[in-house]
């Protein structure tokens, strides 16, 4: 792809951001160690100017109990009461200001981020952080 030194790419009316993961086949440069990258992608075709490039996606492997807590302590950072630090034992309804429209966006969120689906009976029985890390790395597993 062209403008690996911008933020971002166009091809083909589709825009490629830098730390989406798709890179050209032959001009390989992977993104700097922690850059986050799309996980969701597979071998696409891309075609430009009568000419078609395959796009490869990096592959990060398993995703870690550490970096789920992260991404999950991250949106939940906004509705954080006081000093009260946000930890796997935190009640997400309970222990912070967050009401029941900000908890599903923020669960889909997470869906979105690690590639699952919590389904709703699920969700419902989720309370605290832990257990909301616990389902996507199970759900995960099972892929």
């Amino acid at each position: 792809m062209d403008g690996f030194g911008d933020a971002e790419t166009v091809r083909n009316n589709l825009l490629f951001h830098m730390d989406s993961g798709f890179w050209h086949i032959e001009a390989v440069n992977f993104p700097r160690k922690g850059a986050p990258v799309l996980r969701e992608a597979t071998n696409s075709i891309v075609e430009n100017d009568d000419m078609s490039d395959a796009l490869v996606t990096i592959d990060r492997g398993a995703i870690t109990r550490a970096e789920v807590m992260g991404e999950i302590c991250h949106h939940l950072a906004p509705f954080q009461i006081g000093e009260k630090p946000i930890n796997g034992a935190t009640v997400i309804t309970k222990d912070l200001a967050i009401d029941s429209l900000a908890v599903m966006d923020m669960v889909m969120e997470i869906e979105d981020r690690f590639d699952v689906s919590i389904p709703m009976n699920v969700v419902a029985e989720i309370y605290t952080v832990d257990e909301l890390a616990d389902t996507v790395l199970k759900l995960r597993a099972k892929r």
